[in-house]
């Protein structure tokens, strides 16, 4: 089992502002889904558009002149509900009105109304061995709109462009994407520890 592709194995400067001081205590870590027998399972969550997916894409930016040269498609969380990233004030992790998991937008600490922090809890493997990530109620993925209407063909076709299965909290009135709670798969969240001393972070993600 991995998580998607390795990160670039180019040492961070130690001085860079905004990076999070909660990895040397807590550990940084990317997540794999795990439900047997499923399309989503071993899928790694990634983070675009605000919101969290399995599969498809990650979205990050990283302004120019800043000495980073970029991530791969992993997403890496630190602490137990922040995104390790290089941006200040760094990007918090919450759980929105309509269920959905969510991440703050750079520069702002602003979570909508309605919104949970959690209780969000990450316990570390064994030996450096899998760990898991964890939500109150627990985490659902979802079908987005596109792929549930999908053709087998097409599906095929677009798989590496969009994200698939959208993650929610496991709550009954979530506001998923088919509009049905049942079209739904709760998973296990395993936390694959990352190395932070060779790991490289994203600048922010968006």
């Amino acid at each position: 089992m991995k998580v998607s592709a390795l990160l670039s194995l180019v040492p961070l400067v130690a001085a860079m502002p905004g990076r999070r001081q909660e990895s040397a205590s807590t550990g940084s870590f990317g997540v794999t889904a795990a439900r047997s027998g499923s399309p989503i399972h071993f899928l790694p969550l990634t983070a675009a558009g605000s919101h969290f997916y399995l599969g498809g894409k990650s979205q990050t930016y990283i302004p120019e002149g800043v000495p980073l040269k970029g991530s791969t498609n992993d997403t890496i969380l630190t602490g137990s509900h922040y995104l390790d990233v290089v941006v200040p004030g760094g990007q918090e992790i919450y759980v929105d009105a309509s269920g959905a998991l969510s991440f703050t937008t750079p520069h702002s600490g602003y979570i909508p109304e309605g919104s949970s922090e959690g209780p969000f809890k990450y316990t570390p493997g064994k030996n450096g061995g899998l760990g898991t990530w964890s939500y109150g109620s627990g985490f659902i993925a979802c079908p987005t709109a596109s792929n549930a209407t999908a053709t087998p063909y097409s599906r095929r076709r677009v798989a590496a462009a969009t994200p698939k299965w959208q993650v929610f909290s496991a709550q009954k009135n979530a506001t998923v994407p088919t509009g049905n709670i049942n079209d739904c798969l709760g998973f296990d969240a395993l936390a694959v520890p990352v190395n932070t001393t060779t790991t490289q972070p994203t600048w922010e993600y968006i």
